[in-house]
């Protein structure tokens, strides 16, 4: 069984004094390839680093939400520079939190839209964080597809049905964390339940979120196992199915990786 981590942040201090083996790690249990994210655009080149020193390693460039009024004013423009690179293969991670509400909402959806215009002119998937703003984000994210067609996920779906749903009509990916392991998901258990298996991610975000049954843990992209476990579970596929298919729909999301490497599994 191969797997995909889509989503970690590999550049964050928790990995610093022990990246070779968390890598390691990762391949001895199946995963293959991971997509390590961009939250700062001031770290950018350590992001890049990340993913050039593995040859297995992609990234992506933008800036979080919770950043964005502590980050140098970006344009689509500065994005796009940065997006030639091979190793990166997606813009964000993007998007609304309204929970936190580190940056102010007008200036997070302003950059949002920033956001989408590169994936739109690179043709690279925009990575979305959303929380606690479904509608705004729901709203946005079509608005901008009126504007002209751009791919994406939503990273970490932990969100309402109607979010989901909205996704998908929009042609988005759905991209499942250890959230879905935690026994208070089941919820979220039952929207994932109903995606269909062909727009599908599973990932790590680490270091946060480690699934059942290392919760509690750093998490790393070896645990993004369990997480497929789990869900191949509620889908009522073996794990090996959901290797797959997710395996394939990162590399139909992410078509430059898919151009750099042959797809696994």
């Amino acid at each position: 069984m191969t797997l995909v981590d889509s989503h970690c942040h590999l550049d964050f201090a928790d990995f610093a004094d022990e990246l070779d083996d968390v890598v390691a790690r990762a391949h001895e249990a199946g995963v293959t390839v991971m997509q390590t994210i961009c939250t700062r655009i001031t770290k950018f080149d350590e992001v890049l680093a990340v993913a050039r020193r593995f040859d297995d390693i992609y990234c992506s460039v933008g800036i979080h939400p919770h950043n964005v009024a502590d980050e140098p004013a970006i344009e689509t423009a500065d994005l796009v520079a940065r997006s030639v690179d091979d190793k990166v293969i997606g813009i964000g991670e993007t998007g609304l939190d309204y929970h936190y509400e580190h940056s102010p909402r007008d200036a997070q959806r302003a950059c949002f839209r920033r956001h989408i215009a590169a994936a739109r002119e690179t043709g690279l998937p925009v990575i979305v964080h959303t929380r606690n703003a479904d509608r705004d984000t729901a709203d946005i994210l079509a608005d901008e597809m009126g504007q002209g067609a751009f791919s994406g996920l939503i990273h970490c779906f932990s969100t309402g049905r109607e979010l989901a749903e909205r996704a998908l009509e929009l042609g988005l990916y759905i991209s499942i964390s250890g959230i879905a392991t935690f026994k208070a998901a089941e919820e979220l258990r039952d929207i994932v339940r109903d995606v269909p298996l062909d727009r599908l991610l599973v990932e790590t975000d680490a270091p946060y979120l480690a699934p059942v049954p290392k919760r509690g843990k750093r998490n790393e992209p070896a645990f993004v196992v369990y997480t497929a476990e789990r869900v191949a579970a509620v889908k009522g596929i073996s794990a090996e199915a959901l290797a797959a298919a997710t395996t394939a729909n990162f590399y139909a999301l992410f078509t430059k990786a898919r151009s750099k490497a042959a797809p696994c599994g």
